[in-house]
C-alpha cells in the first residue's frame, strides 16, 4: 500500500496540534535569536577587553623596552673601548751610571780645599773667627777646583727679585715651581734663583788599575 503526500496541500482545518505546532517554532526562534544576541555581545566584549589588555601590555613594556635600550647602547660603547686600544705609556728608561766620576770629583775637592778633612772636623770647638778663616780656604779651593772642571752658566739670564713669565710647555726640569701653583701655565713670578747648568766637562780619563774609592791617600812623613 502506497501514501503519496501532496505538499501543495493547504491544511484546511486549525486544531490543538498545529497550534502547538506553530508554538513551538516561535520559541525555538526566539531561543536561537537570543543565543545569536548572546554570542553577539560576548563577542563584542572579549574584543573590548583584548584592545584593553593589548594597551596595558604596551604600557608595560614600554619601560622594559628602554632598559633594553639603555643596555645595548653600554654594550656598544663598551664594545667601542675596547676596539679602540689605550695608549701604552711609555717605558721609563733608568740610566746606569757609575760613581767614579762623583768619587774623582770628591778627590778634587779634597786637593784643592781640604773639602772632607773641613766636613770631618768637629768645629763645634773653635771660635766663629777661626770657622771664618778656614771656611775662607775652603771656599777659594772648591772654587778653583770647580772652574778648573766645569763650565757653569745660569739657566735664567733675568736678575733675581726680577718678575719673569714662564710660557705653556716650559721645561719643568730647568724650572721647578715654587709657592701657591693654581691653574696652569703661562705662569708669571719672581724670579728667587736663576739656577745653574753644567755646559763643559772636564774630568781627567782614569786608567783601569786606578781606585776611585780612596779620594784622599793617608799621608806617611819620613
Amino acid at each position: 500500500m502506497n501514501y503519496a503526500i501532496d505538499l501543495t496541500l493547504k491544511p484546511t482545518t486549525f486544531d490543538l496540534w498545529h497550534v502547538c505546532l506553530a508554538g513551538t517554532v516561535v520559541v525555538l526562534a526566539f531561543i536561537l535569536l537570543v543565543v545569536l544576541l548572546s554570542n553577539v555581545f560576548a563577542m563584542l566584549r572579549c574584543k573590548k577587553s583584548h584592545t584593553q589588555s593589548s594597551g596595558q601590555s604596551t604600557a608595560l613594556m614600554e619601560p622594559i623596552v628602554k632598559v633594553v635600550e639603555k643596555i645595548v647602547e653600554v654594550e656598544k660603547i663598551v664594545e667601542v673601548e675596547k676596539l679602540v686600544p689605550a695608549p701604552i705609556p711609555e717605558p721609563v728608561i733608568l740610566k746606569e751610571s757609575t760613581p767614579d766620576a762623583a768619587l774623582q770629583l770628591l778627590s778634587l775637592l779634597q786637593k784643592e780645599a781640604r773639602f772632607i778633612d773641613f766636613i770631618e772636623e768637629d768645629i763645634a770647638t773653635y771660635s766663629d773667627a777661626d770657622v771664618g778663616v778656614a771656611a775662607r780656604v775652603v771656599h777659594e779651593g772648591c772654587k778653583k777646583a770647580v772652574h778648573e772642571h766645569f763650565t757653569l752658566s745660569p739657566i735664567r739670564t733675568e736678575i733675581e727679585g726680577e718678575q719673569v713669565t714662564l710660557p705653556a710647555g716650559f721645561d719643568a726640569a730647568s724650572v721647578r715651581l715654587t709657592g701657591h701653583i693654581v691653574g696652569s701655565a703661562p705662569f708669571t713670578g719672581t724670579l728667587v734663583h736663576k739656577g745653574w747648568q753644567v755646559t763643559d766637562v772636564r774630568l781627567a780619563k782614569l786608567t783601569q788599575a786606578y781606585n776611585a774609592n780612596i779620594v784622599a791617600a793617608a799621608e806617611v812623613e819620613l
